[in-house]
């Protein structure tokens, strides 16, 4: 069996088609088809259930995939290995993040590392919070940045920074003038009670982002439901709607201290008692870490201490 082969058949379960598959491996579908058709001559079983529309695994199917993963990640981590005997002439990071923390903590640090390391790739790949931490579980990053909780028992981690939440509202809105808003970017910030907006419309972040869950258990905790005008999957967005006065959103300091706007809303931090979130870098427990990765991990807390 080829790694090619392999790579192949995941990529036809995960697209549950063999059309749509060609499409991602930028081969002809016929060649595809062969290929796996020669696979299965060769093991003697059926690796997919073609009678069903999608396709299907067989049971088959599904033990080889699992094995298969298993030793693509091994050779994953081989070729990570040898990287490093070549003493970082060449190699390549594969980091998780947020659209969000793309733009506002990965600038700070690859400019410094790509000047340090030249010959090595970096490669993001984005997603929500959920999405991140399965990246770094099944080993499609060799990091992801995410939030605090996490599983302990499968993530190992090492914290970047902490970030305080705060309340966005329209410098217009009566509460902003109740409680002597600021529109400054930079802290200390005025407070207010999560209790104080139950009757304004909030912004909320998509499901799957921590800040969606974060302001519905705010709300909880103060006694009220929260009235969604709507959800956006952009935090820039949901900022500048503020602005134009649809109502209140929740943002991480850390998108307010680095975004400059022609013209801010007004920010409060939250009087209620409530944690700061913690920024880690995250990667299964046992994975290997090259040394590439090793040093962009050490550089960014460094950047971000």
């Amino acid at each position: 069996m080829e790694y090619r082969q392999m790579r192949y058949v995941l990529k036809v379960a995960e697209e549950r088609s063999f059309s749509q598959a060609a499409k991602k491996l930028y081969i002809a579908q016929p060649s595809l088809s062969q290929c796996i058709q020669r696979l299965e001559k060769q093991l003697g079983v059926l690796l997919f259930d073609r009678a069903v529309t999608p396709l299907r695994l067989t049971f088959a199917g599904e033990r080889y995939i699992d094995t298969a993963k298993q030793i693509l990640a091994l050779n994953d981590q081989l070729i990570q290995q040898m990287d490093d005997i070549a003493d970082l002439k060449t190699g390549r990071i594969t980091i998780g993040s947020s659209p969000f923390r793309s733009t506002y903590l990965l600038p700070q640090v690859l400019p410094i590392f790509q000047k340090q390391f030249p010959g090595i790739e970096i490669v993001l790949a984005e997603g929500t919070t959920a999405e991140l931490e399965e990246f770094a579980l099944n080993g499609t990053t060799d990091f992801s940045i995410v939030l605090l909780p996490l599983a302990e028992d499968i993530f190992a981690y090492e914290p970047i920074l902490t970030e305080e939440l705060l309340v966005a509202l329209s410098p217009e809105h009566p509460l902003s003038k109740q409680n002597k808003g600021s529109n400054s970017n930079q802290p200390p910030w005025p407070t207010i009670k999560i209790s104080q907006l139950k009757e304004v419309p909030f912004i909320l972040m998509k499901h799957g982002q921590r800040l969606h869950h974060t302001l519905l258990d705010l709300c909880a905790q103060a006694g009220f439901k929260p009235k969604i005008i709507l959800e956006s999957q952009s935090m820039e967005a949901a900022q500048a709607l503020v602005v134009a006065g649809l109502g209140a959103t929740l943002l991480p300091d850390t998108l307010v201290r680095l975004r400059h706007m022609s013209e801010h809303p007004c920010y409060f931090s939250i009087e209620e008692p409530i944690n700061p979130r913690t920024v880690v870098i995250a990667y299964r427990k046992e994975r290997y870490l090259s040394k590439a990765a090793r040093l962009f991990i050490s550089l960014m807390k460094e950047i971000h201490k």
